[in-house]
């Protein structure tokens, strides 16, 4: 089974892929960067360019890629 390395948004840490050992802030490593996530949202630092329609998988899937980055 192949497993896929998952990264905290904010500071890029390694998070474990299995749910039972993901930290209770997933998907960020901490309750830091969680916080710091909201502020940049409550900032708009963060903004779409357009709604994604739930239908659109390019989209949806380039933006997981971007937050995982790879994109």
């Amino acid at each position: 089974m192949e497993r896929k390395l998952l990264l905290c948004p904010q500071c890029r840490t390694p998070l474990a892929t299995e749910a039972a050992l993901r930290p209770p802030s997933f998907p960020f490593c901490s309750t830091r960067c969680r916080q710091v996530d909201l502020g940049r949202w409550f900032a708009e630092d963060y903004v779409l360019p357009e709604p994604i329609k739930p239908d659109d998988h390019e989209a949806i899937e380039a933006v997981i890629a971007a937050q995982q980055g790879e994109g």
